[in-house]
């Protein structure tokens, strides 16, 4: 039986500082912090003069720059050790999402040749697993495969660029 996708609720890039209020303007530097709050991912972005350096028990923060107006979009630009902190970050998650968004960092680590594959097993449960290696420090994860359908697994890509805020 195939279980629908959950649906991520999670706020794009935001134009307020969480800690002073004021807005976010073309040009800003700013901080993204991406944290869990009650089986949710929440994201906030705090002006680059306001941070004090991430709170604890986040799953991910980078730095950006509040683009102009007049920008066109453009191909995001994947930062490899911000999906790796995300990532790690979700490893033993139960929550349903934060396995869909860590099988889906995997695959997009493993297109990048930064994860490689090293093999497909089956864990105590009965459950697939997916066996990778780190290509840079050799670390190895196992991550659960959640058997997603290939729309659901571009549905979950187009949600992990989103909250990353490479859209």
């Amino acid at each position: 039986m195939e279980r629908a996708m959950t649906e991520y609720d999670i706020q794009g890039p935001a134009r307020t500082c969480a800690a002073t209020g004021r807005e976010l303007k073309p040009g800003d530097r700013f901080y993204a912090v991406l944290r869990e709050d009650a089986g949710k991912l929440v994201r906030t972005d705090t002006a680059a003069d306001a941070w004090a350096g991430p709170p604890a028990g986040v799953v991910a923060y980078w730095a950006g720059k509040v683009p102009a107006a007049a920008d066109k979009p453009r191909k995001p630009v994947v930062n490899d050790d911000v999906l790796v902190d995300a990532f790690d970050r979700l490893a033993g998650t139960a929550d349903p999402d934060g396995l869909n968004f860590r099988y889906v960092a995997a695959l997009l680590l493993m297109r990048r040749k930064r994860f490689k594959f090293e093999d497909a097993v089956r864990d105590a449960a009965g459950g697939d697993v997916v066996v990778v290696r780190d290509a840079r420090g050799g670390a190895v994860h196992h991550v659960a495969d959640p058997h997603l359908t290939d729309a659901q697994v571009a549905a979950v890509q187009a949600e992990v660029f989103r909250v990353l805020g490479w859209q």
